[in-house]
């Protein structure tokens, strides 16, 4: 059967896309702008219609305070009947140590369309350790709601792990905070040493929790975490990490450091949908964050005999950008 494919780009300079498909018929996209000042939420009937869609900017910075400087990597979610916007933000646009650099926050809206700028800052999210973290992101499993998000811990070498936690509400982590994973192979330590950009897919039985390690650079990749649905998922003895990288810059289609990705569905709903950003070049001279050629993908991937999700290989574009 022949697969879905899509005009990538499908956005230019949008890192870190995150698309949701919402029973409004619409796919609604955010992802992190550049400047990183705002939050932008577009929306069209069908992922390549985000190229020129519908847009807002439904955020913006604050002057001064914690959420006032780089605003990176917003999610949009529907939890509960009320839309979330999750997203990371510092207090200062150059210093990043320990008192200075990104927590994550929310925002809610309880419209029934989210295309306005009605959204309520809900605050900080709150964690059992006050360090830099980033890269929230939701999911509801047997009636509970879980966060999954990074963090850097001073105790463990490296930029940031992989942490778990169930939810009390969509802005408030309760109970045990579960340390997932912790950059520990090579391909997860080219440049930093980083687990990141988490995204949750449940197919087949289990639950898988793509992630993102190395620097933002070509080096950039996805790794799989996964676990079996009837698993107690705040046991650390539940969760299975892949050795080697799922997907990988190509050389051959120009595709370099595709990661920080989200999941969607395909316009009939029967195939699984990759999106993920990637740079059409190597980064060179540059600090990667100041490069803003990450630009939004989307792909349709398959699974294999085991049901396990196989990426292959970023695609090419489908013309010159």
């Amino acid at each position: 059967m022949k697969k879905t494919t899509y005009a990538n780009p499908i956005v230019l300079e949008r890192a870190d896309p995150w698309i949701y498909k919402h029973t409004d018929g619409y796919y609604y996209l955010t992802g992190s702008l550049p400047g990183y000042q705002s939050i932008e939420l577009r929306r069209a009937k069908t992922i390549d219609g985000l190229k020129h869609a519908e847009k807002l900017l439904v955020w913006h910075a604050p002057k001064t305070g914690p959420m006032s400087q780089l605003i990176w990597a917003p999610e949009i979610h529907y939890i509960q009947g009320k839309w979330y916007i999750y997203f990371a933000a510092s207090d200062h646009a150059e210093i990043r140590d320990r008192d200075h650099h990104h927590r994550m926050f929310v925002l809610e809206n309880t419209s029934i369309d989210p295309m306005n700028t009605d959204w309520e800052e809900k605050g900080q999210i709150i964690t059992a350790t006050d360090t830099f973290s980033l890269d929230g992101t939701t999911f509801t499993h047997q009636g509970k709601l879980y966060y999954v998000w990074a963090q850097l811990d001073p105790r463990i070498p490296g930029n940031s792990n992989l942490y778990l936690s169930e939810m009390a509400n969509p802005w408030t982590l309760t109970g045990k905070q579960l340390l997932l994973a912790i950059p520990e192979f090579s391909w997860e330590k080219q440049g930093f040493a980083v687990n990141e950009g988490p995204a949750v897919l449940v197919r087949n039985g289990k639950i898988f929790i793509t992630y993102s390690g190395s620097a933002t650079d070509e080096n950039y990749a996805m790794g799989l975490l996964w676990a079996e649905e009837s698993a107690d998922l705040l046991d650390g003895y539940s969760w299975h990490k892949n050795p080697e990288p799922v997907f990988v810059s190509s050389e051959k289609n120009k595709q370099f450091g595709p990661g920080h990705n989200s999941f969607t569905l395909s316009e009939d709903g029967k195939e699984d949908v990759l999106v993920y950003h990637a740079r059409p070049e190597k980064n060179e001279g540059i600090d990667p964050l100041n490069n803003p050629n990450r630009h939004a993908n989307a792909q349709v991937f398959s699974w294999d005999t085991e049901g396990f999700p196989v990426f292959g290989e970023p695609v090419a574009y489908s013309a010159d950008i």
